[in-house]
């Protein structure tokens, strides 16, 4: 375990079973778009194509219609994910791209550390497992596509994790440096610095079978990266072996070359892009729906690479196009040419992205998060303005990963996982602990100050009486009063934590796998504590479950 408290190490591995035990967890959140689109609301729907669960009939006979380079795309791919070690799975899937009747199910994250945090092994599960959905009811190949985002360039978005150390969460955080704003794929990984980092990030565990392994499979994929990409490619392909899955890095000089007509089609549709992004944000948010997105209608929505490779955002300036702080101003001229001669000189930003990988992949269905859903609502016009229909944008799965020792002190501390993920478990908590004297701590307390105030009363009737002018005084000193009392009651509380610190470490426990920081656990940790308690088998499990519907919004995946 990691957390250092008094349990012993685990010497056995932990074998899993043939079936999963796959429980559905309603969640509670307020996300009124999210909620309307699930439910297939027609008030949210109009700003999309498709319906998110059925509309694939449909949706590949729209991708009859278009064309698309399939043999440069197929080229591009092979080499590229030949040059991560790509297992033969997926070397067959860029294969089956040269088929004019294939599609593909695709899906994107950043490239973060270990895989980044669990909700982006989610999104790889969940377009696996549509792909594999859709190829079996339409009859035609389906290639699970995943696009790394190596065009960003937030790079503290990518460059730590949380452990867990001394009973708490730990952000973990590499000391590589990074100033100059350029996109992750370009950023070169410090070899030395990381492997410190991954080092430091295994201390926090407790060693189990699966450790040396692990920690052995985990340092080849960063001694064989050249940048955080790669890293991260690599070990997204040992976390999948089998699966087919391809990946693709949206910042790759030659993916730009593609992307070249593209790029033109979108400089010269700038205007209505941006206008009818700006009026659709403006038109859902006076409907009640928050878009976490900032526009103007003055965005190109596209970025330029300078000199030294820092991305510069672009803004329209009458006829020209200029830096956001005025860094660089080129003419449209200029900039339907650098699309042509220098296309890797340029990259999307989160409105074009999407037209970009619609126009370059036959995309069956897009699997996103709910904050992509959110913005895709505002991108149906932009779709149109180049020639494109908006792919059908399916939810993707969401999990909480439960160990055998997570459910065995639910049951011992009677929490039901559902409380656990959604609430925590701080309330129940405290609630456990005030109940274990008679009568409860917290009870007689408040009745001593009833009584203080009850025995206070006549006093401050008498000051009042005799000299009105220290009447203030009197409510001072029964305010000192109720402090002593608080200080007892906490002194009194501080005591039974320590009487019942295995039970109070116990909730503990629960809360900071289930409950993190008051959030899903998939937005907090990477997959590397699963890993090191269960090997990489959890994960073939999981693909190889039967039913896992997308229309359900959480799923709890007891490890046990």
């Amino acid at each position: 375990m990691i957390f250092e408290v008094q349990y012993k190490k685990i010497e056995i591995a932990k074998e899993l079973p043939n079936e999963m035990l796959v429980q559905s967890i309603p969640l509670q959140k307020n996300n009124s778009l999210i909620e309307a689109y699930r439910q297939e609301q027609a008030s949210i729907l109009n700003y999309f194509d498709y319906k998110p669960f059925s509309s694939y009939e449909a949706r590949y006979e729209a991708i009859k219609q278009q064309t698309y380079e399939r043999v440069q795309l197929v080229s591009v791919l092979t080499e590229m994910n030949e040059a991560w070690g790509a297992p033969a799975s997926t070397m067959k899937q860029i294969e089956r791209l040269k088929d004019e009747n294939s599609v593909v199910v695709i899906g994107g994250q950043q490239a973060g550390l270990l895989s980044g945090p669990l909700y982006s092994l989610n999104k790889v599960i969940s377009i696996i497992r549509l792909a594999k959905e859709q190829e079996a009811a339409l009859n035609v190949p389906v290639i699970p596509v995943f696009w790394i985002a190596g065009e960003d360039h937030d790079y503290d978005e990518i460059n730590h994790m949380f452990t867990l150390r001394d009973e708490k969460l730990h952000k973990h955080t590499t000391k590589q440096q990074q100033v100059i704003k350029k996109s992750v794929s370009h950023i070169l990984l410090d070899k030395k610095l990381t492997k410190e980092w991954l080092l430091t990030s295994f201390q926090d565990l407790q060693e189990t079978v699966h450790t040396k392994d692990l920690y052995e499979r985990l340092t080849k994929c960063l001694e064989e990266a050249t940048t955080f990409v790669d890293f991260f490619a690599r070990v997204i392909f040992e976390l999948f072996q089998e699966e087919g899955l391809v990946l693709i890095d949206a910042a790759n000089e030659e993916i730009r070359a593609l992307e070249s007509d593209y790029f033109k089609t979108i400089i010269e549709q700038e205007r209505p892009i941006a206008e009818n992004v700006y009026a659709t944000i403006q038109q859902l948010q006076q409907e009640g729906y928050a878009i976490p997105l900032e526009v103007e209608e003055a965005d190109a929505h596209l970025f330029y690479h300078d000199a030294q490779n820092e991305r510069v955002l672009l803004k329209r300036f009458v006829n020209d196009f200029v830096g956001k702080n005025d860094e660089v101003q080129l003419t449209k001229e200029q900039l339907l040419n650098i699309a042509t001669e220098t296309p890797a000189k340029l990259s999307n930003n989160v409105v074009t992205r999407p037209l970009m990988q619609e126009m370059l992949l036959p995309t069956l269905a897009f699997v996103a998060g709910d904050g992509e859903i959110s913005y895709w609502a505002a991108l149906k016009g932009a779709f149109h303005a180049v020639g494109q229909k908006m792919p059908p944008v399916v939810p993707r799965l969401s999990f909480t990963y439960v160990t055998e020792r997570l459910e065995k002190l639910l049951t011992q501390r009677i929490v039901t996982l559902e409380a656990a993920i959604n609430q925590g478990t701080n309330v129940v908590k405290m609630n456990w602990l005030m109940a274990q004297e008679t009568p409860p701590v917290a009870m007689l307390f408040e009745e001593a100050e009833k009584q203080l105030e009850m025995l206070h009363a006549p006093l401050q009737q008498l000051v009042g009486n005799i000299t009105p002018n220290v009447q203030n005084e009197s409510l001072k000193n029964l305010s000192y009063m109720k402090e002593n009392l608080s200080y007892l009651q906490r002194r009194v509380e501080q005591s039974l934590e320590e009487k019942y610190a295995i039970p109070m470490q116990q909730f503990t426990e629960i809360e900071l796998f289930l409950h993190p920081n008051g959030v899903l656990q998939e937005r907090v940790y990477t997959p590397l504590y699963f890993l090191n308690e269960y090997g990489f088998s959890w994960i073939k499990k999981l693909n190889q479950l039967e039913y896992i519907p997308f229309e359900k919004e959480h799923f709890a995946v007891c490890l046990s």
